[in-house]
């Protein structure tokens, strides 16, 4: 099983646990370049996919790492119905 399959099946079973950077490696897998729209943007980043023209926006977490529940279900309803999973 690759990198990305496990990333897959851990991110649709909506860990407690799961990381930015997991997400960031995930989505890169999946076609997403990450853009976080300068100085102004604060904690927010834009991931795109030039592909498929999809784009999640999402705050990075602080002061810890581990992204809350709520934006990973939304992360993975985005990718569900755009069939990226």
């Amino acid at each position: 099983m690759s990198k990305k399959e496990k990333l897959i099946i851990r991110i649709k079973s909506l860990p407690k646990d799961f990381t930015f950077s997991e997400l960031v490696t995930l989505l890169g897998m999946l076609g997403f370049s990450m853009s976080d729209k300068g100085r102004t943007s604060g904690s927010r980043i834009m991931f795109r996919n030039p592909k498929t023209d999809v784009k999640i926006t999402i705050h990075k977490p602080h002061p810890t790492s581990v992204l809350k529940s709520k934006t990973i279900k939304d992360v993975v309803v985005i990718l569900t119905d755009n069939k990226l999973i």
